[in-house]
């Protein structure tokens, strides 16, 4: 159950202002039919997380070594810093309109995720955990929580919320996951 909650907890926190969420407003608007892209935004997360932390805990299954647990406490620390950088949604991300609502948020959400601060986080996370339904799950309900707002409430919930504070918040979690995993290293048990 930790495992879930801290999985959703730190997507979800994550993933307010970033583009995937920027791009859930836009295609919310695009199409006027929130329940497809909803659908589509959760098929796309599902399929993207669940290679994220089956990627993640490959790679940690095959290092092993404190040094690998040392690049993933560094990476937890590094998405810190990333998360502090406002996202935009790339002028060049192109959607398919005529493939309908859920096609075209299903495709769009997927490739944009791909490299993004939450699947990066999803992997080290699977990394960590080594549990990848349960932190799929979680990173999963973390970009629901965020985006099903954005689809509903589009700008209006975009223009109430601080973005900054809401970043400063995520990359002190990102940061607190970084430092109590290389404590963890630095004082076995």
């Amino acid at each position: 159950m930790e495992i879930f909650f801290a999985s959703t907890v730190l997507v979800a926190i994550a993933e307010i202002g970033d583009k995937t969420m920027l791009l859930a407003i836009l295609l919310a608007t695009r199409f006027k039919k929130p329940l497809p892209v909803i659908a589509g935004i959760f098929a796309a997360t599902i399929a993207n997380h669940a290679l994220a932390a089956w990627a993640g805990s490959a790679l940690a299954g095959i290092f092993t070594s404190d040094t690998f647990r040392y690049a993933v406490a560094v990476g937890f620390v590094l998405m810190a810093a990333w998360t502090l950088v406002p996202d935009k949604v790339d002028e060049n991300v192109k959607v398919a309109s005529q493939r309908g609502a859920f096609l075209a948020t299903a495709i769009a959400f997927f490739f944009v995720e791909m490299g993004d601060k939450t699947q990066v986080a999803t992997i080290a996370l699977g990394a960590q955990y080594h549990a990848i339904w349960t932190v799929a799950a979680g990173t999963t309900l973390g970009m629901m929580i965020a985006n099903v707002p954005a689809v509903y409430l589009g700008e209006q919930l975009v223009a109430k919320i601080s973005l900054r504070t809401v970043h400063v918040i995520a990359a002190g979690m990102f940061l607190a996951l970084g430092l109590w995993q290389l404590w963890e290293l630095s004082n076995p048990a």
